[in-house]
């Protein structure tokens, strides 16, 4: 492409000193025009003549395809056993493709891989083309979505057109959300043709040649509904945040290579790393290889972990000069999201409390750790809900209503959040058995905003009469992390010892 860039530069100025030539030649007007306009047109070839894009090679007509020697393969995927097990069906079909026409089954044209960032979508793909040794195709969705109409389709096509040369292989489109997302009022001609050529491409498939594509998203919900019917994305695969023993396997996965001390507890790490993706977990050990590095050991130990650990939740410490006031009302804050946490939560760990601001812009922060569960009671929302009021709570109690700061704007969003949700998805409001946001839909329902005000002034009244009753706990708390700082989760148990039996009979 280079190469032809110049060609048509070199041609330009050619053309240039020709009609320089034959201006002074009274007879030749016309021929110097012509040679000035075919001068222009050379120079615009050469300037919006395209280069490679390095890393993009495959979404070029040219490009070849990736082979998967030397690729992933399933040993290096770690949990997600219910998408492995899908993935492992689809390697046989590649690998014996007349097992199955025996019996009349074709090959799934398209496979819809659909999950949070970080969990490994990408990573099965690679290790099915590994598996069944087949060429692997990878672009992203952008690669397809041009300015000028009809580019993006001719690139859907010459993708295809490849795959079929080579037989047996899998397309990658990750962030298929980008090419192929329901067309509506905000669609355009050039989405729409590129997405249509898409469609008219998976149609095509003939079950002899063994192309499978293979679609990744983490917004499945925005994808257009034809792309998703039987025929085209025949499975739908979720791969969802890993849960505690998924956790585990990817850690020790990820620790292999890295010298880990006899103190490195994974399975700890594990339970206390509740909402990491694969990547997360991944960075998590990789920034405690730094942290070992960083002075100068051989071993990466338990306290590298934890720094690694705390950065990343909590962000890394700031030193910023504040009044005894303000620390007192920071450690005040933080104090009442712990005792409300130990009181209607007591199955959440808490694995620190600091008032040492951090570096995500926070004066202090609260480290609890959520115990996992699939379903959530309305009982379980309304604590997390005054969990999230009490700090505001506490500095009400102490430091009056002219006394509390914006610390709690945060707290004050997401439990907002968290009561709409419950009034206006969850069924939790005054009307109990319907869904506000569909009765607003259709114009029925209005009530979504009073409901949710409703259960926050509840709520708050409740946290502020239970951390009135516990005063004594929530000072000598606040006390504890003036002077230190920051607690770890036994001197926190320390404290709050007394509020287990209470807690056991919230929870009841």
């Amino acid at each position: 492409m280079v190469k032809r860039r110049r060609q048509f530069s070199i041609f330009a100025a050619a053309l240039f000193l020709l009609a320089a030539a034959v201006r002074s030649d009274a007879t030749a007007g016309w021929l110097f025009y012509a040679l000035s306009g075919m001068a222009i047109l050379c120079l615009f070839a050469a300037l919006f003549t395209r280069e490679p894009v390095p890393g993009r090679a495959l979404a070029t007509p040219n490009a070849a395809p990736v082979k998967p020697e030397g690729g992933a393969s399933f040993e290096d995927v770690a949990a997600n056993e219910e998408a492995l097990s899908s993935l492992r069906e689809l390697r046989d079909f590649l690998r014996h493709p007349e097992t199955y026409a025996k019996l009349g089954a074709r090959i799934p044209h398209g496979v819809l891989l659909y999950g949070p960032p970080g969990t490994g979508k990408t990573l099965l793909a690679r290790a099915l083309a590994g598996e069944a040794g087949v060429p692997f195709l990878a672009m992203n969705g952008s690669d397809f979505v041009e300015m000028y109409v009809g580019v993006g389709a001719s690139r859907v096509r010459d993708t295809f057109k490849k795959a079929r040369k080579l037989g047996r292989c899998v397309i990658f489109i990750d962030e298929i959300d980008s090419l192929g997302r329901s067309r509506g009022a905000n669609s355009s001609d050039e989405r729409d043709q590129t997405l249509n050529a898409l469609l008219g491409e998976m149609s095509g498939f003939r079950p002899a040649e063994g192309v499978i594509v293979i679609g990744a998203t983490n917004r499945a919900e925005m994808l257009d509904p034809a792309l998703l019917r039987p025929g085209r994305f025949d499975r739908r695969i979720e791969v969802a945040m890993p849960d505690r023993d998924a956790r585990e396997k990817i850690l020790r996965l990820h620790a292999r290579g890295k010298p880990m001390d006899a103190d490195v507890d994974l399975p700890d790490l594990a339970a206390r790393t509740v909402l990491f993706s694969g990547a997360s977990l991944e960075n998590l050990l990789n920034e405690a290889a730094i942290c070992a590095a960083r002075r100068r050991s051989e071993r990466i130990c338990e306290a590298d972990i934890e720094s690694a650990y705390l950065t990343l939740v909590a962000g890394s410490d700031r030193s910023i000069r504040m009044s005894e006031e303000e620390r007192r009302l920071i450690a005040l804050h933080e104090a009442g999201h712990a005792v409300i946490s130990r009181l209607l939560a007591p199955e959440d760990r808490i694995r620190r409390v600091s008032i040492v601001p951090s570096g995500n812009g926070a004066a202090g922060y609260n480290l609890s750790i959520p115990a996992e569960k699939t379903m959530y009671t309305r009982g379980d929302l309304e604590n997390r809900i005054c969990v999230l009021l009490a700090g505001r709570a506490a500095e009400t109690l102490y430091a009056g209503e002219g006394g509390v700061t914006g610390g709690a704007s945060n707290d004050l969003k997401r439990a907002t959040e968290l009561a709409c949700q419950m009034a206006g998805e969850m069924g939790m409001g005054r009307r109990p058995y319907a869904a506000e946001n569909v009765l607003q839909k259709y114009g029925c329902g209005a009530e979504t905003g009073a409901d949710a005000h409703g259960l926050l002034e509840e709520l708050y009244e409740r946290t502020l009469s239970l951390l009135s009753a516990h005063a004594d706990t929530l000072r000598t708390l606040a006390q504890r992390l003036l002077a230190d700082e920051a607690l770890d989760e036994a001197a926190v148990d320390g404290v709050l010892a007394a509020l287990r039996e209470e807690a056991a009979e919230h929870t009841r």
